[in-house]
């Protein structure tokens, strides 16, 4: 028998290693634990970093959207306080005239396009008509290669859709049954989105129908072209391609984020004819969709007032702009008639973040015993002179209108009432913009909705009813924009779906699409249209978004320095230039109202604190923003431009009633009269005057409108080093 004998050295060498090894095994685990905490950690807070970055585009893209609303309040309070000879009545007058009930053969004449000449210059696309389906697969093809169509073919396209949109209900029926439809959310702009959306998913057809659920245009560089692919295949499959209105498809929204700009900006001579035509559309287009009597697809959503029916009689092409409620009676604007609303909460579903007064459902404010007088800015100062506050007589109005703050149904009062047309009216318009402006939350209820400053709050309670009374089982709805292209919420029974990848900046957010077949089962399709994003890490991604997010907001906090200094001196008695972090996060978010965390982003913007105190004034000197040097003699007119920046060039374009992007003079001053008494400030004369002289670059006596905003664009010195 043989017996194996180990010498006793080697037996402790093959113990230790042994124990090596197992002690390489334990140290590899821990390891491997270590590795994947700190992987977490680290993804976290980049998932903080880009909730963040997120937090502050939405903040500051819903607070323009508020000023936008505020603006066209106070037309309207001009408009119906104010005397038709008044010459600041007359500049604005225009925009609030109802769609023209003309003959056919009139609009005809007006989308008259046979006088126009195709020259053999041209070299865009040709179009014949009717559309055929090898005709708009041209028309994507020259725009994908930056081709523009020319102005003939424009007009006779936007002909064409108008005359077909007219015919079609305020809600298409649809049918899945042995098709799978295809669902597209907010474009906004972007046709490298929508060309990448028919090259992963293919052109519509009769085989594949589509459903664009509104804002095509502004805030992109293509609204013109997205526009006019969409129309042509509406034309070739009027059965098949679906277009429900959006916010933007609203020629006030327009003046404000882009679409008339790049309209005027691309046809220089027949421009003003387009978005008159245009104008006309937007009123035409649908405003719902419905899949095989289960699915409800609008633009933003519903409110615990929706009613399908009223939605599907309502006159649509007379709400020209959304935003303008239709015009009482002299009576019930002088208070003789009123309503009272049911109570609801009153707590917002966003708290901190910036609010206003809903669009369609105001604040109660005292009622005033006397009739307000009509007047002329002309008669004194404005700011001086009009001794009743703008925001509550807006409040006011509203309110003799017949809402209040809280949603609910509309009671008539025991003492008066509205006439029935007026009150069917005033409900159909409510109707049009809780549809077209509303967002989800995900408390029950429904609230005003503050923070965007139009339409309402909806919860699942909300959506359990609406969705039940219908006998539907989902609501797709666009409007908001979401990082991953689309967000479930109420217990999946609500679905955003947003089609416009990078939003915000590069790398910002997918784009996304459904796909629905006919079990009615949602599937997505993401993407990225932009090449630089794809070839990005998660780390580069978040790291462009934030620096760009941070950008913007600099140039916030810099254009309300003054406001700043003033409430940080509060905290100041002895004037050390120095305020705890505490004062500095709650003050800034007291001037901003844009509900951040400003003690979470206080790394990203202040760039060192002593002893938890901040020096603000050299913080404010930090921020790096170069603004003109120019001579002007009231330097605080500037940091007005600032802040109120599309304002104004909303306010410009709309005295540019000739669309020819100059103002003279005289409309220059009578912009910042109507400017001046919006924000209830005085503004010099003097003030008015240096600054037009300023930017008179070659001396004819008027201001180019694009020169002008531009030469006063604030740039982060920052983003350029």
């Amino acid at each position: 028998m043989n017996v194996l004998v180990v010498k006793e050295e080697d037996y402790l060498s093959m113990v230790m290693a042994e124990c090596y090894l197992l002690l390489s095994r334990f140290a590899a685990i821990r390891a491997a634990l270590l590795i994947q905490r700190w992987y977490r950690q680290y993804v976290a807070r980049l998932e903080m970093r880009r909730r963040c970055t997120w937090n502050i585009f939405q903040s500051i893209e819903y607070a323009g959207e508020q000023d936008q609303i505020k603006l066209y309040n106070f037309f309207g309070f001009l408009m119906d306080h104010f005397t038709p000879a008044s010459s600041e009545r007359n500049l604005i007058s225009h925009i609030f005239r109802k769609n023209e009930i003309c003959r056919d053969t009139e609009w005809e004449r007006y989308f008259c396009y046979k006088s126009i000449e195709v020259t053999d210059s041209y070299t865009g696309p040709h179009l014949t008509f009717p559309m055929t389906f090898c005709g708009v697969s041209k028309l994507v093809e020259a725009f994908k290669h930056k081709q523009q169509l020319h102005a003939r073919y424009v007009l006779q396209l936007l002909g064409e859709t108008w005359r077909l949109l007219r015919i079609l209900p305020n809600i298409s029926q649809v049918t899945a049954c042995n098709k799978q439809i295809t669902i597209c959310g907010d474009l906004h702009g972007h046709l490298e989105d929508l060309l990448l959306i028919f090259y992963k998913n293919g052109l519509p057809s009769s085989e594949k129908p589509y459903v664009f659920n509104g804002d095509f245009v502004d805030r992109g560089k293509n609204s013109v072209e997205i526009l006019l692919i969409l129309f042509g295949f509406l034309l070739v499959y009027p059965n098949d391609v679906h277009l429900n209105r959006g916010n933007h498809e609203d020629h006030i929204v327009n003046l404000r984020y882009g679409f008339t700009k790049e309209v005027l900006g691309k046809y220089r001579v027949h421009g003003k004819k387009i978005l008159k035509l245009l104008q006309n559309i937007f009123s035409w287009l649908p405003l719902a969709t419905v899949i095989d009597n289960k699915v409800l697809i609008v633009h933003g959503g519903i409110s615990d007032t929706t009613d399908l029916d009223t939605i599907a009689r309502v006159d649509r092409h007379k709400y020209v702009s959304a935003l303008r409620p239709p015009k009482l009676t002299h009576d019930a604007v002088n208070g003789s008639k009123t309503m009272n609303n049911r109570n609801r909460e009153t707590r917002g579903p966003v708290d901190g973040r910036r609010r206003v007064c809903s669009l369609s459902y105001q604040s109660w404010a005292p009622d005033h015993s006397h009739d307000l007088p009509r007047r002329s800015l002309h008669n004194a100062s404005v700011s001086s002179q009009l001794k009743w506050s703008v925001e509550e007589e807006l409040k006011r109005r509203r309110r003799l209108a017949g809402f209040d703050q809280s949603y609910g149904e509309l009671k008539k009062s025991d003492s008066d009432s509205f006439t029935e047309s007026e009150t069917t009216e005033t409900d159909e318009w409510k109707q049009i913009v809780d549809v077209l402006w509303s967002d989800p939350m995900p408390q029950n209820g429904c609230i005003p909705n503050e923070v965007r400053g139009g339409g309402c709050y909806w919860g699942p309670d909300v959506t359990e009813e609406v969705l039940g009374r219908n006998n539907l089982q989902l609501l797709i709805r666009s409007h908001e924009c979401k990082q991953d292209g689309y967000e479930f919420c109420h217990n999946r029974r609500v679905l955003t779906i947003f089609s416009a990848s990078n939003y915000y900046e590069v790398g910002s957010n997918r784009g996304a699409y459904i796909r629905m077949g006919p079990d009615l089962v949602p599937h997505f399709i993401q993407y990225q249209a932009s090449t630089t994003c794809r070839e990005l890490t998660l780390r580069q991604s978040v790291g462009w978004t934030e620096s760009s997010a941070l950008r913007a907001l600099k140039e916030q906090l810099f254009v309300h320095k003054s406001d700043l200094i003033s409430a940080f001196q509060e905290f100041d008695p002895n004037n050390k230039g120095v305020i705890s972090l505490r004062h500095w996060a709650s003050t800034t978010e007291r001037v901003l109202n844009l509900g951040l965390p400003w003690r979470v982003l206080r790394p990203q913007l202040v760039s060192s604190t002593q002893c938890g105190m901040v020096d603000y004034q050299q913080w404010i000197r930090e921020l790096s923003i170069t603004e003109p040097k120019l001579e002007i003699s009231d330097n605080s007119i500037l940091e007005t431009m600032y802040k109120n920046h599309a304002n104004l060039e909303t306010i410009f374009r709309i005295i540019d009633t000739d669309h020819s992007g100059l103002i003279s003079f005289k409309e220059f001053h009578q912009t910042w009269e109507l400017l001046s008494s919006h924000l209830k400030t005085e503004i010099s004369a003097k003030a008015i005057t240096d600054l037009a002289q300023s930017i008179d670059f070659n001396k004819d006596g008027s201001i180019d409108i694009n020169e002008f905003m531009e030469a006063f664009r604030l740039v982060d010195i920052s983003a350029h080093t």
